[in-house]
């Protein structure tokens, strides 16, 4: 009886391990409060490009926060001065530590 109850103990054990090896995050995940950082930031910036370049323009841009408050636009733009503006803008915003412009032009 005694090893019956030692050997179901180990078992528990040994399977809570494996169970909470799987709620770890990856260095690669965004925990929690990154995610919403993340989402504010992205918030902004839209907010902004839409005061900004209007809400025509803006509507052909998307807006990514990556970890860190870096911020990841892609879509299209008109012109290169859009193009340029569009990165000026994002880089203008509170929390937003670098801009990957991925804009491409097309009249």
């Amino acid at each position: 009886m005694k090893i019956a109850h030692q050997l179901a103990v180990v078992a528990v054990m040994g399977l809570s391990a494996t169970l909470l090896g799987g709620c770890s995050v990856a260095s690669h995940q965004e925990t929690m409060g990154q995610y919403v950082d993340g989402s504010v930031i992205t918030t902004r910036v839209k907010a902004k490009m839409v005061d900004e370049l209007g809400a025509a323009d803006a509507a052909n841009i998307s807006v990514k926060t990556i970890q860190g408050g870096v911020v990841q636009l892609s879509g299209f733009a008109k012109t290169q001065k859009e193009r340029t503006r569009a990165g000026e803008v994002a880089r203008s915003v509170s929390g937003v530590t670098e801009v990957h412009n991925n804009l491409v032009v097309v009249p």
